[in-house]
């Protein structure tokens, strides 16, 4: 599992995208996903031959799980599941969303910990954020809070939250072994990460992947299965496993994502 070239600029290409996605609710024009309706963007999170949405968005979520949340964080929905649906939350928790984007997974997660908890959401585009925060005024949630900055260098303290949720994000960031050792590092002893993401089979290459469809679109910088596997190890966490739900392009899935961190690591 290794960095990609070129870094700087993708992440300023995945920056673009998620900030015209923002611009887009904001000004009613459809978002397509991970970014803005497109004609041209046929491997926006997938070949066009796919239904997008079947694979991404807000129809992952069912209508009870959005029912009272503003309309503009559902419509923000670009990711490729309902990581809620896996990280089994409970009262009093703190839970972080990396690449919260519009904000509907850190409203969701919000509502799940209560009062008592508290729901982080993490983005490095200025757009989103303002389009989460004006969302969580809307719901009147008072137990949340939007960070700026890269999820592989996340803002928070060691052992600061007891979950790590993330949809659809991780593929994006061109240095993941980074991204999970900083989910492991603030991670309480015991917590656990529900994550959904694109993920190859094991059997595509690097180049297979991008075949499929580009590295902003979700596709080519996702990781294989093993690789998953191999590094949630790697930065220290256990009982890790990770199920494909749905297909997304061939040979490229949906995925659930989850691991804990040991009771007495303290690291």
């Amino acid at each position: 599992m290794t960095t990609t070239s070129g870094s700087s600029e993708l992440r300023d290409t995945v920056r673009d995208r998620y900030a015209a996605a923002a611009r887009a609710v904001r000004d009613r024009t459809a978002p397509g996903c991970c970014g803005p309706a497109d004609a041209a963007q046929t491997d926006c999170c997938g070949p066009a031959a796919v239904a997008e949405e079947d694979v991404f968005g807000a129809s992952l979520y069912t209508p009870g799980d959005t029912e009272g949340l503003p309309e503009e964080a559902v419509l923000a929905s670009l990711g490729c599941g309902n990581p809620l649906a896996v990280a089994d939350l409970s009262e009093g928790e703190r839970v972080l969303d990396l690449g919260s984007g519009g904000g509907i997974d850190v409203l969701l997660s919000a509502r799940r910990v209560g009062p008592t908890g508290h729901a982080y959401g993490l983005d490095m585009t200025d757009e989103m954020l303002d389009l989460a925060r004006a969302n969580a005024a809307k719901a009147g949630a008072t137990n949340v809070e939007f960070l700026k900055g890269h999820i592989e260098q996340i803002p928070l303290p060691d052992a600061a939250v007891d979950v790590v949720i993330s949809n659809c994000v991780i593929n994006l960031s061109t240095d993941k072994p980074a991204v999970l050792a900083e989910m492991f590092r603030v991670l309480t002893p015991g917590g656990r990460i529900g994550i959904s993401d694109v993920v190859a089979e094991d059997d595509l290459t690097p180049s297979d992947r991008a075949a499929r469809g580009s590295y902003v679109g979700c596709i080519a910088g996702a990781l294989s299965r093993t690789e998953y596997l191999d590094g949630l190890a790697a930065a220290g966490f256990t009982d890790a496993q990770v199920i494909f739900t749905h297909e997304t392009a061939p040979g490229m899935h949906a995925a659930i994502i989850q691991a804990v961190k040991p009771v007495g690591d303290h690291r």
